[in-house]
């Protein structure tokens, strides 16, 4: 139990670690959306404007130095815009923010120009990322928009590039752990920018990964995938950028993620481990005492029901289990009969043969009754000194005759020297008595101590009897003898 306990709360504080870090992720794509959004749009308000100019006559007649300024004074403002150019309806440059007149560059085999030759409602376009011709600077993309003549017929493009080392600059100062990621992909999974920085990564188009497809749902969210580029499982927070067919993706590794829980859990652990170990070592202990405790209460339990020289059942015990039948009988309306017996002549025995004949005597008489009372519910105790008595649960007074008779006899067949005794042998007298239980029977005693002085009664009168025979309560010893 302390081991599921410990386990479910392992798994809360996992479920916490993941939560938070993607609350912390979700926030930094928060942040990073809104920084690229307000540059992108500072860019796309230099290609308006210089889209509103070239319909504004008044601007278009100036001199070439002045009309420059005015077509191209916004685009200072944008960080890390490359040029601002316009073309004609076969890709020639018109106008070019870097100079007068413009380079000799012909952009007809981009695909910011071929977008919008080909559809005229594409509005904004942003292009896939590409090497500039006429200068060394890294990467670019193209943000362009459609110049239509009167007639809806295309005239051309203005485009502005926007240099990748912006987002580079953007994402080198952010620390997501050693495997942790930030992603700029365009919707149709072609990576922008990726971080940390792989010239071979920009550009490669990773559609086709099963950690592309959850970015597409929704404009926000969270989830757990495999990244296409390195194949490490990582936490992903995304962010669409409003306007713009762009994703900005923090992806922080789970295994940085969950490094701290990795700590805790393999403490918390073995604490309970510990703790399971110790239990379960104080278990055994108290278990063991319990178990010794418990042998030791049953063998003084024995001791203390069981008569130590002959193995039959102490006096204490013997009046346990009359009670016990007594009820029992009472109970089912039973007949219960009881046997008493006493070793003939024994006080002369001991004199002739000492005490430690006498010991082994009665321990033969003992086992000698054991062996011939066969019936689960009989039993057989010591009553005191060289007496003895037998318990005989639903017995008769016939059936219990002819048990006392065969102990009788076994005795006497021990051939045991007595020579105190008539015959010269060891033998014993049985006294009878038999409760029957039947309501107007001479035979049926009001209480326990009346049936047992029955017992008593019936072995005196053995004993009057000449001793070695078998008497009966109520009845003349001599219709018993052998």
């Amino acid at each position: 139990m302390i081991a599921a306990l410990g386990a479910l709360a392992l798994m809360q504080m996992r479920r916490d670690a993941m939560d938070n870090a993607g609350e912390a992720s979700a926030n930094l794509a928060l942040t990073l959306e809104r920084s690229i959004t307000r540059n992108l749009q500072i860019h796309e308000l230099a290609i308006r404007g210089v889209v509103e100019a070239l319909q504004d006559g008044t601007i278009m007649s100036q001199v070439p130095a002045l009309r420059q300024r005015l077509l191209f004074d916004r685009s200072i403002n944008a960080e890390d815009m490359g040029s601002l150019l316009v073309t004609d309806a076969t890709g020639k440059l018109l106008l070019d923010s870097q100079q007068w007149p413009p380079r000799p560059v012909n952009v007809s085999d981009r695909d910011y120009f071929q977008s919008h030759r080909d559809a005229s409602n594409v509005g904004l376009f942003l292009s896939r990322p590409f090497q500039p011709r006429l200068t060394p600077e890294n990467k670019s993309i193209g943000i362009s928009r459609r110049l239509s003549d009167p007639d809806g017929s295309f005239a051309g493009i203005v485009v502005g590039t926007l240099r990748l080392n912006y987002f580079r600059k953007l994402f080198d100062g952010v620390s997501l752990g050693a495997g942790g990621t930030l992603t700029l992909l365009r919707t149709d999974g072609t990576i922008i920018m990726r971080r940390p920085y792989e010239a071979e990564s920009i550009g490669r188009d990773i559609s086709a990964s099963p950690s592309f497809a959850p970015l597409l749902n929704g404009t926000q969210g969270s989830f757990v995938g495999v990244a296409a580029v390195d194949g490490v499982q990582r936490l992903y927070s995304f962010r669409r950028i409003p306007g713009f067919p762009l994703i900005v993706v923090v992806g922080r590794a789970t295994d940085d993620v969950l490094a701290p829980w990795y700590r805790r859990a393999w403490l918390f652990a073995s604490l309970i481990a510990a703790m399971d170990a110790a239990i379960i070592a104080l278990s055994v202990l108290l278990s063991r005492q319990w178990r010794r405790r418990a042998e030791m209460e049953e063998h003084l339990r024995w001791m203390v029901n069981t008569d130590g020289l002959t193995g039959l059942g102490s006096r204490r015990a013997l009046d346990d289990a009359a009670d016990v039948e007594w009820r029992r009988a009472r109970r089912h309306g039973q007949p219960l009969s009881l046997l008493m017996l006493d070793v003939d002549y024994f006080k002369q025995f001991n004199d002739k043969y000492g005490h430690q004949a006498g010991d082994d005597a009665l321990a033969a008489v003992g086992a000698c009754i054991q062996r011939h009372i066969r019936r689960p519910g009989d039993y057989a105790g010591r009553y005191g000194g060289e007496e003895f008595a037998v318990l005989l649960p639903n017995t008769d007074a016939p059936g219990a005759a002819v048990v006392a008779e065969t102990i009788r006899a076994a005795v006497q067949a021990l051939e045991i020297p007595n020579a105190a005794g008539p015959d010269g042998q060891l033998t014993v007298s049985v006294g009878v008595a038999t409760d029957s239980n039947s309501a107007g029977s001479a035979q049926a005693f009001s209480e326990l101590r009346a049936f047992l002085r029955a017992g008593d009664e019936a072995l005196y009168l053995a004993k009057r009897a000449g001793r070695n025979c078998v008497a009966r309560f109520g009845a003349e010893a001599a219709a018993l003898v052998p």
